[in-house]
């Protein structure tokens, strides 16, 4: 019996001192990362000194994979400041699927799909108000279609409301093409500085898009703190060409775009590796969020930016399926 008892105590050690060696290969793997991709090139002494400190008091000990994955994505967040920061443990991952990069492009663009690549709702509100929910930012190569479709579909009302409140950012590319929607011409928003490679991208709008332009209309965006990344430079851009108006909470303020990396085959990492500067701020959103035009609860938003829209209808006398007696009944009703 005791060889027994001793036999499993040296089995569970021997598993403990696994966890802990695989544990030390991916901390060190991350600060690698981060020492080679990070906008700060300091940054990773910082991480290193975190994550030295934290195996030292046993904070990685006896976790699953995933709350191992969402322990170190707080703590990589809370210590340097920056929320692009992320880890995720991928289930059943093998390097096949990430060598052949058209199976991939595949499978998220399917993933993508179930979520109709971001567009939640689009529909007319009444007063003849187009309406976009609009919750993140999948690859132009897939999502294009449904944008040019839903940008049809409002082409033809008199403002339009942006629903943002829960869009987590995503793809550079699908920003772009958006943003072009809203552009008569072809404009340079910003630039990306890279310090791995020491290169600066300049990011412009599309001069032509494949569906209806929005231009030369009122357009109210709605923001909260949930409104993250590529979702917060929507917003921006749009605000700082005085093409939209802000409505709700101060967004996350996470300006810098991420490179992503697959960490002892068992997890995705996610680093922040570049600068946005804007080309008429000259700098951009970062640890500060987009402050709206006008300040409301979050569950308010929609009311309100409803509301300024139909307003606007009475203020320029423009026509819509509603008498002015109607509206303005309508706008009691959203203002109650």
């Amino acid at each position: 019996m005791k060889k027994l008892i001793a036999g499993i105590f040296l089995f569970h050690s021997m598993i403990s001192y696994a966890q802990r060696d695989n544990t030390t290969k991916v901390l060190s793997d991350i600060t690698d990362k981060v020492k080679q991709y990070y906008i700060d090139k300091d940054t990773y002494k910082k991480v290193d000194s975190l994550f030295q400190s934290e195996v030292k008091k046993g904070s990685f000990n006896n976790l699953t994979q995933k709350e191992f994955a969402a322990l170190v994505t707080e703590k990589l967040r809370t210590t340097i400041k920056d929320k692009h920061f992320f880890v995720k443990y991928i289930e059943n991952y093998t390097p096949e699927k990430q060598g052949n990069e058209k199976e991939m492009e595949k499978l998220n663009n399917f993933h993508n799909s179930l979520e109709n690549f971001g567009f939640e709702h689009v529909q007319r509100l009444q007063g003849n108000v187009g309406y976009i929910n609009f919750k993140g930012f999948a690859d132009p190569k897939s999502s294009a279609k449904v944008l040019e479709s839903a940008m049809n579909f409002v082409a033809n009302t008199n403002s339009l409301i942006i629903d943002l409140r829960e869009n987590g950012g995503g793809d550079n590319g699908m920003l772009l093409l958006f943003c072009s929607y809203f552009f008569n011409n072809k404009t340079d928003l910003y630039t990306t500085y890279s310090r791995y490679n020491n290169t600066t991208d300049l990011n412009s709008t599309l001069p032509k898009v494949s569906g209806e332009k929005y231009l030369n209309k009122k357009v109210y965006i709605l923001t909260s703190n949930k409104t993250f990344s590529a979702g917060e430079a929507l917003a921006y851009f749009l605000k700082e060409y005085k093409l939209a108006e802000i409505i709700g909470e101060k967004t996350g303020g996470a300006a810098n775009p991420v490179k992503d990396f697959i960490i002892q085959n068992q997890y995705l990492l996610l680093v922040p590796a570049g600068k946005v500067t804007s080309s008429v701020s000259h700098s951009n959103w970062e640890h500060i969020g987009v402050s709206p035009d006008q300040e409301t609860k979050v569950e308010n938003a929609l009311k309100v930016a409803h509301a300024k829209a139909l307003q606007h209808i009475l203020k320029t006398d423009t026509k819509t399926e509603l008498s002015i007696p109607e509206i303005k009944n309508l706008i009691n009703k959203l203002e109650e």
